[in-house]
């Protein structure tokens, strides 16, 4: 298990989702409080709000690429299209190693059907599977963070 895995195994264990644990691991980067992160990325977990749609690592990642590379004014083109461009890079990288972005195929269940999310609970799949996506998500993102510096 890597370094990137047992913290975010740690985040797990203490109930975080996994969009909260990679941006509260870019924070500090981001200059973001722990706690504003956690709570930005409260409802992106399970495939935004458990719906088994876009990984919630992969959502966290790219709020900190966003922080970081977006726009704030919103005639600023530059900066959304650098934006976007950063995504699609993310995007690839985690594709590459993961073959997809979709919480639903990561997991191998669809957390949008009845009893599933239950029965993910009960055979600890977010702590077998999910940390990995996590810590990958996390990992990709400070690299291109540190790129963009």
């Amino acid at each position: 298990m890597t370094d990137w895995e047992k913290q975010a195994t740690e985040f797990f264990d203490n109930g975080f989702n996994c969009a909260q644990g990679v941006l509260i691991m870019q924070s500090e980067t981001l200059g973001l409080d722990k706690e504003t992160a956690a709570r930005i990325a409260s409802a992106f977990g399970g495939g935004v709000s458990r719906t088994g749609n876009v990984c919630g690592a992969v959502a966290g990642a790219l709020m900190a690429l966003g922080m970081q590379f977006g726009n704030q004014a919103p005639n600023d083109k530059v900066a959304r299209e650098r934006a976007y461009d950063k995504a699609d890079q993310f995007i690839a990288r985690f594709t590459e190693s993961c073959g997809s972005i979709i919480c639903r195929d990561l997991l191998g269940l669809d957390l949008s059907q009845p009893g599933i999310l239950e029965k993910a609970r009960e055979e600890n799949i977010f702590h077998d599977k999910c940390p990995r996506y996590v810590a990958l998500a996390a990992e990709i993102a400070e690299a291109m963070l540190a790129e963009g510096k």
